[in-house]
Order: structure tokens, then sequence, then C-alpha cells
């Protein structure tokens, strides 16, 4: 497994590291001894799919709030999603920062996002399935959200979501603490 940092601190890229033969590829894609080696103290209570039928569906942003947070590992199984993470600690030195990045199929990568950060994907494919591996259980009342297209982050999307539900496309705009 190769961690690539991006510009929200605790927030890696994930690539497959391959040994390839005749046969296809063996890679290792979850290992708790190699996150914590990374700076990441990972357990898995959860594992959740998302499956989406048509491209440009949106779903996001969402997040757990304290005290139980939600820290999760994204992996597009099927099809391909680009994949936006927003900072929302206050005390993180990127606050309201975002990143995104393309998971599909085919190209195998993962997102490990900590709690406290907001998550969410629109889909570049038909029928494209998302695994999240959870590292802390589903709490409904702490659940939350940000709205996708909220001036206070200026996500820039590859295009504008044609499926999204009434409740990502209404969250009011964010207020940040800092």
């Amino acid at each position: 497994m190769k961690f690539i940092a991006t510009d929200i601190i605790g927030v890696d890229l994930i690539e497959l590291e391959k040994h390839s033969d005749d046969r296809g590829f063996f890679a290792r894609s979850f290992c708790t001894e190699e996150l914590a080696a990374n700076g990441h103290d990972f357990e898995v209570v959860q594992a959740n799919l998302s499956f989406n039928h048509h491209a440009g569906t949106l779903r996001g942003m969402h997040y757990q709030a304290a005290p139980v947070g939600d820290p999760k590992i994204v992996r597009c199984t099927s099809g391909a999603i680009y994949d936006v993470v927003i900072d929302l600690r206050p005390d993180s030195a990127s606050y309201c920062k975002w990143v995104g990045a393309e998971l599909s199929a085919a190209n195998r990568n993962s997102l490990i996002i900590p709690a406290g950060c907001a998550h969410g994907f629109l889909t570049l494919e038909p029928d494209t399935e998302v695994l999240y591996l959870m590292g802390a259980p589903f709490v409904p009342d702490l659940a939350s959200g940000v709205r996708w297209n909220d001036p206070t982050f200026g996500i820039s999307w590859p295009e504008k979501p044609a499926i999204i539900n009434d409740r990502d496309a209404n969250y009011p705009d964010y207020e940040p603490s800092k």
C-alpha cells in the first residue's frame, strides 16, 4: 500500500502496490499495521455499500458529529466517482479546505478520511458501487452534512449533479468557527 498525502491533514490517497504475473496481480488493500505506520489508527467496525444507477448522482457532503465521528476508508468497486473531503475540524491547519480525487474500479485507489471531515461523491459512470470501511458505528442523532455547493468551500466539481436528494441539496450555508 502506498500512502499519498493530500492537502488535508490525515486524508491520504491509498494506491495499491501490485505484485503481477501471468495470472493477474495480488495486492494488499487493507492492513492495520501499514495504516498505523502511516499515522492512521483505524479499526473497521462496519462496512457499507452504496450503489448508484446513474452517472451524475451526488451523495453528500455527510459527516457524523463528535463525540463519535465517522472515520472511513472509501473505495469505488464498480464504475467511477469524484470523491470529495472537506476538513471541518476547527483546530486543523486545513480547516475548511477540500480535496477531490477520482476513485474507480480501474485505478483501485482508496481515500482514508478521519473523523471531523465531511465526505461526498459524484458518480462519473452509471452502475457505480462504493465500499465504505467505517471506523465508528452510525449514530443517526449525530448525522449531519454541508451542502455540496456551499460557497464557504468552493468545491470544483467535474460537472453539475443530475441527481441529488432533497436533504443533501438543502443543507444551510456553513458557518466557519474560526
